[in-house]
């Protein structure tokens, strides 16, 4: 079922809508959200009036109107023309294209969202060559993205993910702003501030590594 296509995936209702012109065809949800989309609109779907007719609809596709023979030509039956069940069937028919491409729940694309910023959130890191001030200001990016959605992170974990998600050669800094800031107090603006005083120091630090040198030597001194 779905006409709502997840990636990489089809179905009749949404070939047929296609294949019959369509100018807005289905949207698209990200994969791994399909499953629940999918068994909530069978639910909605149920709840309607002939809802059964409606998501069979979906499932195997539209009505397709029989021909009759007229003035020796066969053509196809107008709707006027359809059996009393064969109109119910064409009905729910609309329904079901109307259903999936008006009816989808709006949280449904704020859970979409909210998914991909964990997500996000998870797998943040530091890239090699990017400025810490660059650094910040793409989890502070990030941070702004989730409170727009009332997705609250605790402050120790944002702190800990700045911290940890560092390259190799602020792993001395790291250390040293850990023995002397309280991760659940302070905010990741002043743990950049304190790291950006030792910058310069960690960018020699990381050129010494990429030279084979002894880096931990050069902190020392």
């Amino acid at each position: 079922m779905g006409s709502i296509i997840p990636l990489g995936q089809k179905n009749t209702l949404a070939e047929y809508m296609i294949l019959s012109g369509a100018n807005n065809h289905p949207l698209m949800l990200d994969k791994n959200l399909y499953d629940f989309w999918k068994s909530r609109m069978e639910f909605y779907m149920q709840n309607k009036e002939h809802g059964r007719m409606i998501l069979e609809s979906v499932e195997h596709g539209p009505l397709i109107y029989a021909t009759v023979e007229e003035n020796g030509l066969t053509k196809t039956k107008k709707y006027v023309e359809l059996s009393v069940v064969e109109k119910i069937q064409a009905d729910c028919d609309m329904k079901a294209t109307n259903i999936i491409l008006q009816c989808l729940p709006d949280d449904i694309y704020s859970l979409e969202r909210e998914c991909k910023l964990y997500d996000a959130f998870d797998k943040f890191t530091h890239i090699k060559g990017e400025s810490l001030h660059k650094y910040y200001l793409r989890l502070t990016q990030l941070i702004n993205d989730m409170n727009i959605y009332n997705i609250k992170m605790e402050q120790f974990q944002v702190n800990t993910k700045f911290l940890n998600s560092l390259l190799p050669e602020w792993s001395k800094f790291v250390t040293d702003v850990k023995l002397v800031k309280d991760l659940h107090t302070t905010n990741f603006d002043q743990l950049h501030a304190y790291l950006e005083q030792h910058e310069l120091h960690a960018n020699e630090v990381r050129l010494l590594r990429e030279r084979n040198l002894d880096p931990l030597a050069f902190v020392a001194n």
